[in-house]
């Protein structure tokens, strides 16, 4: 699997996942800048099908509608977020696999910070969006967001194997990805949330 992580707008996360034999695509979130999406993805002979919203928040989905546009790509969304977006085209409604070339991408409905909040999964990584940040959790204090329902989520992710790796949606961390393993050690909500281990 190709990843590509891209920072835009000073501290927000897109993500380019390319599939090594295929080089069929998806974009993970999207900011306004569709130029330099679409230059990353040439310069690796790569072909963007899917665009996947990890929540319906505007600095994750602006610039979706231009690069669906430009690409021809589907957007794909939890349908509990898509009335946010008029123009999604696959709302997710259950857990479910997006198949990328030969990837196989499970969306996980992780609720607590939007009601349709998902992350996505795939050969040991770990796509998070606003659930779970390098070292901390995403706000629950913006409408739709409730605490315990997030606390809940990032459990189902701490389920996962400690060697999968955490790509946030944001860079609020002193690295900008990190381990499943790394954030039950060191994660500022491991205690409230319930997931810390002892080192």
């Amino acid at each position: 699997m190709i990843v590509k992580q891209l920072k835009f707008g000073g501290d927000n996360f897109i993500y380019l996942l390319g599939c090594e034999t295929t080089r069929k695509a998806c974009v993970i979130d999207t900011l306004a800048s569709t130029d330099r999406i679409i230059h990353t993805a040439r310069q690796n002979n790569l072909t963007i099908e899917q665009i996947i919203h990890t929540h319906g928040h505007y600095d994750h989905v602006a610039g979706s509608e231009e690069l669906k546009k430009r690409t021809g790509a589907k957007i794909i969304m939890h349908e509990l977020d898509a009335k946010r977006v008029d123009y999604v085209d696959i709302r997710l409604k259950d857990e479910k696999e997006i198949i990328v070339g030969d990837l196989k991408l499970r969306a996980i409905h992780t609720p607590g910070h939007t009601p349709g909040g998902i992350c996505l999964y795939a050969e040991g990584q770990l796509f998070t969006g606003d659930t779970l940040f390098v070292g901390d959790s995403g706000r629950t204090d913006l409408p739709g967001g409730h605490r315990p329902t997030l606390g809940a989520s990032i459990r189902k992710l701490m389920t996962l194997p400690d060697e999968t790796i955490v790509w946030p949606g944001h860079d609020y961390g002193p690295t900008s990805s990190s381990t499943i393993g790394w954030e039950k050690k060191n994660n500022v909500n491991a205690k409230e949330y319930g997931f810390f281990i002892e080192s």
